[in-house]
């Protein structure tokens, strides 16, 4: 019981981590925004054809919305940490699920994908809840490898890829407008690039660590090291996205 009681105060202290972070965003970061806009056709009365339209929808505050997801990852550490929310999570670990995991990354990643996706220049409207919603049904898909499993004598990989296909695409269309974008000399800025590969090896750390623990190799055999790995690993990747955005553009002018 001693592992599930340092648990507690690991998911904690991360939660403080978390929140901290979220805090000096909030209070270092420029008004930096970006560009929100809808595209329709539109009747065009001189040529007598349909037309697309750019609208602007709204300007997203770019520190706020790495805020969020800090303060997100914060308030989930925080909420399983209560006393007898704790007792539901642990009892839950012990049939190797987590869902307080999965609702909280279901949110928090998804942001993290449409700052990312933003950054490269995707502003269209229907683009980005198109990117939010594949990335988090992504991750419901680990939920359902989860408890599909509780349930099997063999691991069933099949909920693993689905949701590895529904993951990809977001960042193939993040692909194709960052590495399509600008001439030789008009690039996207070099941090962006950075931001790219970083944050996209961290996201596939975390299917890399569902393979270690199903495959209960080494210190993963135990299903709560494992849950330690994805907490460490959601903390580096939403630090590191945080402060490459914030040096790359939220920084006090």
């Amino acid at each position: 019981m001693d592992k599930y009681k340092n648990l507690r105060i690991f998911n904690i202290v991360m939660g403080f981590f978390h929140f901290v972070q979220g805090i000096l965003m909030v209070v270092l970061s420029n008004d930096f925004t970006l560009p929100i806009n809808t595209s329709y056709l539109k009747f065009d009365v001189t040529t007598l054809t349909l037309q697309p339209t750019l609208n602007h929808v709204y300007d997203l505050r770019v520190g706020y919305a790495i805020a969020a997801f800090l303060f997100l990852s914060s308030l989930a550490h925080f909420i399983i940490s209560l006393p007898k929310v704790y007792e539901w999570y642990v009892s839950n670990l012990k049939k190797g699920i987590n869902y307080a995991r999965w609702i909280e990354y279901a949110f928090s990643s998804s942001i993290m994908i449409v700052v990312v996706s933003m950054l490269v220049g995707v502003y269209d409207f229907s683009t980005l809840l198109l990117i939010f919603f594949l990335n988090a049904m992504m991750i419901l898909f680990g939920m359902v490898m989860e408890i599909h499993n509780q349930t099997t004598t063999k691991t069933n990989w099949i909920s693993f890829i689905f949701g590895c296909i529904a993951g990809i695409v977001p960042w193939v269309v993040v692909a194709l407008y960052l590495f399509g974008s600008g001439d030789a000399d008009n690039k996207a800025p070099t941090f962006v690039y950075w931001i790219f590969f970083s944050i996209f090896l961290f996201f596939n750390s975390f299917a890399g660590n569902m393979i270690l623990q199903y495959g209960k190799i080494g210190k993963w055999k135990d299903y709560t090291f494992g849950e330690k790995v994805y907490v460490i690993l959601s903390l580096v990747a939403k630090s590191l996205l945080a402060w490459q955005v914030f040096a790359g553009t939220l920084r006090p002018v």
